[in-house]
Protein backbone atom coordinates (compact mmCIF):
# COMPACT_ATOMS: atom_id res chain seq x y z
CA UNK A 1 0.00 0.00 0.00
CA UNK A 2 1.22 3.47 -0.80
CA UNK A 3 1.42 6.04 1.94
CA UNK A 4 -1.21 8.34 0.41
CA UNK A 5 -4.59 7.93 -1.25
CA UNK A 6 -5.71 10.48 -3.83
CA UNK A 7 -9.52 10.56 -3.94
CA UNK A 8 -10.75 11.56 -7.37
CA UNK A 9 -13.29 10.90 -10.09
CA UNK A 10 -13.21 10.94 -13.86
CA UNK A 11 -13.77 14.33 -15.44
CA UNK A 12 -12.95 16.32 -12.30
CA UNK A 13 -10.98 19.37 -13.50
CA UNK A 14 -9.94 20.24 -9.95
CA UNK A 15 -8.58 16.72 -9.54
CA UNK A 16 -6.57 17.21 -12.73
CA UNK A 17 -5.08 20.41 -11.30
CA UNK A 18 -4.21 18.68 -8.04
CA UNK A 19 -2.67 15.72 -9.88
CA UNK A 20 -0.50 18.16 -11.85
CA UNK A 21 0.88 19.43 -8.52
CA UNK A 22 1.55 15.85 -7.44
CA UNK A 23 3.41 15.16 -10.68
CA UNK A 24 5.38 18.41 -10.39
CA UNK A 25 6.54 17.45 -6.90
CA UNK A 26 7.43 13.91 -8.03
CA UNK A 27 4.99 12.32 -5.57
CA UNK A 28 3.24 9.95 -7.98
CA UNK A 29 4.90 6.83 -6.54
CA UNK A 30 3.59 7.72 -3.06
CA UNK A 31 -0.04 8.04 -4.24
CA UNK A 32 -2.75 5.59 -5.09
CA UNK A 33 -5.61 7.08 -7.04
CA UNK A 34 -8.98 6.08 -5.62
CA UNK A 35 -11.94 6.46 -7.96
CA UNK A 36 -14.75 7.35 -5.56
CA UNK A 37 -17.61 6.43 -7.88
CA UNK A 38 -17.03 2.69 -7.26
CA UNK A 39 -17.80 2.92 -3.53
CA UNK A 40 -20.91 4.60 -2.14
CA UNK A 41 -19.14 5.28 1.16
CA UNK A 42 -16.41 7.17 -0.70
CA UNK A 43 -19.01 9.10 -2.66
CA UNK A 44 -20.68 10.10 0.62
CA UNK A 45 -17.36 11.10 2.22
CA UNK A 46 -15.61 12.76 -0.70
CA UNK A 47 -18.22 13.47 -3.37
CA UNK A 48 -18.31 17.24 -2.86
CA UNK A 49 -14.79 17.52 -1.41
CA UNK A 50 -12.57 15.99 -4.08
CA UNK A 51 -9.74 16.10 -4.71
CA UNK A 52 -8.64 14.91 -1.29
CA UNK A 53 -5.32 13.37 -0.29
CA UNK A 54 -5.37 11.08 2.72
CA UNK A 55 -2.37 9.83 4.65
CA UNK A 56 -3.01 6.09 5.00
CA UNK A 57 -0.79 5.88 8.09
CA UNK A 58 -2.61 8.42 10.27
CA UNK A 59 -5.85 9.19 8.37
CA UNK A 60 -5.10 12.93 8.12
CA UNK A 61 -6.42 14.60 4.99
CA UNK A 62 -5.84 17.66 2.87
CA UNK A 63 -8.61 18.80 0.58
CA UNK A 64 -8.74 21.14 -2.34
CA UNK A 65 -7.84 23.91 -2.67
CA UNK A 66 -4.18 23.45 -1.84
CA UNK A 67 -1.08 24.76 -3.53
CA UNK A 68 2.38 23.28 -4.01
CA UNK A 69 3.64 24.65 -0.67
CA UNK A 70 0.67 23.31 1.29
CA UNK A 71 0.97 19.94 -0.44
CA UNK A 72 4.69 19.70 0.35
CA UNK A 73 4.03 20.67 3.96
CA UNK A 74 1.30 18.00 4.29
CA UNK A 75 3.52 15.31 2.76
CA UNK A 76 6.56 16.22 4.87
CA UNK A 77 4.74 16.52 8.19
CA UNK A 78 3.08 13.17 7.88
Amino acid sequence: MTKFAFYTTEGCHLCEQAWALIIAQDLVTEMTQVEIIHDSANVALYGIRIPVIKNNDNDKEIGWPFDAVELADFIEKD
